[in-house]
């Protein structure tokens, strides 16, 4: 009854550490596009700073105040996408939540500023993230607890009617 070192070294590995799935390829495909949303954002980013140091006139917005505000959230929501594709759970809240508040973004940039040419894109990438955040597949991997109490298993303590 002995078993190689290989497999002996991997149950030992396995017992010693949370097993990790990779995430749903819906999951990954959102991460790709919220990532490329904050990338996106960082972009804004730089050409508003680049406008601000060339002394664009500015007597509606403050060109850098603003571009510190998109260095700030092109920051959360790559963070958020990266995490998606790692198949961190913790991305997908922020994600969705950014897909939503896209959704008026592109309305506004499409009917309002009539700048469809940049308010379409937004709408197409906010609903397609959507989509697949909100995929079964993406729903059930974000619904597993974690695998250490697995559905059934006794809770913190008695149950107290």
């Amino acid at each position: 009854m002995r078993s190689d070192p290989a497999s002996y070294a991997e149950q030992v590995a396995v017992r010693g550490r949370r097993e990790v799935r990779p995430a749903p390829v819906v999951v990954r495909g959102a991460g790709v596009i919220v990532t490329a949303q904050g990338a996106a954002a960082l972009a804004v980013a730089a050409v508003l700073t680049a406008r601000g140091l060339a002394g664009t006139e500015q007597h509606m917005v403050n060109g850098f105040g603003t571009a510190a505000w998109f260095v700030l959230v092109g920051c959360g929501v790559s963070a958020a996408g990266s995490g998606l594709v790692a198949g961190r759970r913790w991305g997908r809240g922020l994600a969705v939540f950014t897909q939503l508040l896209l959704l008026p973004v592109a309305w506004n940039l499409a009917v309002d500023a009539h700048q469809a040419v940049w308010g379409i894109p937004v709408a197409v990438s906010a609903l397609g993230g959507l989509a697949l955040l909100l995929h079964p597949a993406a729903v059930r991997w974000a619904a597993r607890s974690d695998e250490r109490h697995p559905p059934g298993a006794a809770d913190d303590g008695p149950d107290h009617r």
